[in-house]
């Protein structure tokens, strides 16, 4: 085999390395906001009811933020993809940030249950979410 077509194998095979971890990461990322908005909601009693919150979460909210952070995944490595750091730090933030908006954008806001608009197990060292 010739050196080349060596280096070429070994750069797809870091390729598709780093995509099967973009979607892990991706779907990781998905559900763990669908859990605290999904514990928000319950807490505060927001929304219709638990079935329909559920079924927004599961069926619309996972998948559409799983392709939202797999396509940042994505436009971040083709940008930054020869800078190690570089393109660590960007893919933290941007995931992150795009979570932290999805969650900021269907919090439940105030509600009897949650007088602040924060469910009472809130962290108090992490701001409450919301624009």
């Amino acid at each position: 085999m010739l050196p080349a077509a060596v280096g070429e194998r070994g750069r797809m095979e870091s390729r598709r390395v780093r995509g099967c971890l973009g979607m892990v990461v991706g779907l990781a990322l998905s559900v763990l906001t669908a859990m605290v908005l999904g514990r928000g909601w319950n807490a505060c009693d927001v929304g219709v009811n638990n079935a329909a919150n559920s079924g927004f979460l599961v069926f619309l909210l996972i998948p559409g933020l799983w392709v939202v952070l797999l396509l940042s995944w994505l436009a971040v490595g083709a940008l930054l993809g020869h800078r190690p750091l570089l393109h660590a730090v960007g893919l933290a933030v941007t995931l992150v940030a795009e979570a932290w908006c999805v969650i900021s954008i269907f919090w439940g806001g105030v509600s009897p249950y949650c007088p602040g608009g924060v469910p009472p197990w809130w962290p108090g060292l992490v701001p409450v979410p919301g624009f």
